[in-house]
């Protein structure tokens, strides 16, 4: 049976909905029960989080700080490096082989246990404002791309100010989200990420606590009608001339024109994570509240395929993770690598709340309390819509292979071997090692633990032709 076969995806979906109440991890008691907020940000390069002091620029203060008052981790790593399946990864815990959302346009499963509902059913009210991108999407009808039914919400059934598309929505000065009866909230002559901040701080005047808090910004992400990085007024005119990332020096892409604005962006969401914190104190809840900072995926600027991201180079999937709060211990870099399917499970673990037995990740909180004895040093990578390609991460290695035909599915039976990075040596990936014979062992034993990361994920078999690139 095909892994794309309707009625096993379906199965597999009613089977984690049924097991997850009756077989959840056991809850933390010890943990308090703090607020939780979880800020994404869209297409925001881990390099330019100061705090990983590979950007020079001091393009996120704020940020910065947050990370020192709490654990920066350092190799975060998505599982899928496009908007939409990347949301999901994070929201059920899953891969996209066992969620459903393997590229944008899929919804995400009306049945769907996600950290939302969770939340909710251990009391917590769960609220969202911004980007969610994960409700039935389809361009021909413009009604889909705004208002969000209540069906497809995963789970935020208490504050809603949100919109499924905000990229085909609004503009970086205008534009609507829309709030859980669909009356349409418009805003005009302000900033985007203003705007949502605005309505963030309204909602943390009064909150009912304890809450769980998702604000979804889109930008560094570019406007799509324009194809360009919109930052505030005058905000581009700071960094023209600038640094200009290695990864990015060598190779051909819109880098060039994209950069100032890319970074303006950056130090816009960095103000308003700011103003967010500052809030937070002024309410009196920043002593009781925990606050994470993450991104969908990064930014490579065309240098790497034809568009923005959807490849496996760190450009694409590493990418900025920060929490602070009640737990998280103040200046704490966690260097393993963690993802987004582990994310979830960490939230809740971190207030005592066991994750459903239908997640797939697992919560680090003992990587943040010095204590763990089996984390597995590794992330397994789904890549979709440039092509069907699978991906594994390790501390060393950056290993991506491909459906040879560049075509774009779930998944597929055959793949061949495609990239190859060695990261102790080449961190910014310009050699590819990907079929020369002095790295054919370590291609061997990244073949092997790939196939089984990819059945472990879900996946049917499949196998990986060695590149014959070099014979």
């Amino acid at each position: 049976m095909s892994k794309s076969d309707p009625s096993r995806r379906d199965f597999l979906r009613a089977s984690s909905v049924i097991a997850a109440p009756l077989l959840a991890q056991a809850p933390q008691s010890h943990r308090p029960r703090s607020n939780v907020i979880l800020v994404i940000s869209d297409q925001f390069r881990w390099d330019c989080l100061g705090v990983n002091a590979r950007t020079p620029l001091g393009l996120t203060p704020n940020l910065d700080e947050m990370a020192r008052d709490g654990v920066n981790f350092a190799n975060a790593i998505t599982n899928q490096p496009v908007c939409a399946p990347s949301r999901c990864c994070i929201f059920t815990g899953q891969y996209a082989s066992r969620h459903g959302v393997w590229r944008n346009g899929p919804s995400l499963p009306t049945d769907s246990v996600t950290i939302a509902s969770v939340f909710r059913s251990a009391g917590y009210s769960a609220n969202y404002i911004g980007k969610w991108h994960l409700a039935p999407e389809d361009q021909a009808n413009p009604a889909t791309l705004g208002h969000v039914p209540p069906q497809y919400r995963g789970g935020f059934d208490d504050l809603w100010e949100g919109c499924n598309v905000l990229e085909r929505t609004s503009h970086p000065y205008e534009g609507s989200i829309w709030d859980g009866a669909g009356r349409e909230i418009r805003f005009q002559d302000v900033y985007r990420v203003d705007f949502l901040t605005d309505r963030v701080l309204r909602f943390l005047q009064q909150p009912r606590e304890p809450f769980f808090l998702v604000v979804s910004y889109l930008e560094p992400h570019h406007q799509n009608d324009c194809n360009c990085f919109v930052a505030p007024k005058g905000y581009a005119d700071r960094y023209r001339n600038a640094f200009v990332p290695r990864d990015l020096s060598f190779f051909p892409g819109d880098w060039q024109a994209q950069l100032p604005d890319y970074y303006g962006c950056l130090t816009s969401v960095d103000e308003n994570v700011g103003r967010l914190r500052d809030q937070l104190r002024r309410s009196g809840l920043a002593d009781r509240t925990i606050v994470a900072f993450t991104s969908d995926h990064g930014c490579h600027f065309r240098t790497r395929n034809a568009e923005y991201k959807r490849s496996g180079h760190e450009s694409s999937i590493h990418i900025p993770l920060a929490i602070m709060g009640p737990g998280f211990p103040r200046g704490r870099v966690v260097n393993e690598l963690v993802s987004h399917v582990d994310l979830g499970a960490t939230l809740l673990d971190s207030v005592g709340i066991g994750a459903p037995a239908s997640t797939q990740g697992r919560s680090y909180m003992a990587l943040v309390e010095g204590n763990a004895r089996d984390w597995r040093n590794e992330v397994f990578v789904q890549i979709s819509e440039s092509m069907t390609g699978r991906a594994l991460r390790t501390p060393q290695w950056a290993y991506v292979v491909a459906q040879p035909d560049g075509t774009s599915h779930p998944s597929s039976s055959s793949y061949t071997e495609y990239q190859l990075y060695d990261l102790f040596s080449d961190p910014d990936q310009l050699v590819n090692l990907a079929g020369r014979r002095q790295t054919r062992d370590v291609s061997t034993q990244l073949r092997s633990r790939l196939v089984a990361r990819m059945t472990e994920a879900g996946e049917s078999p499949a196998e990986i032709k060695p590149a014959a690139l070099y014979p």
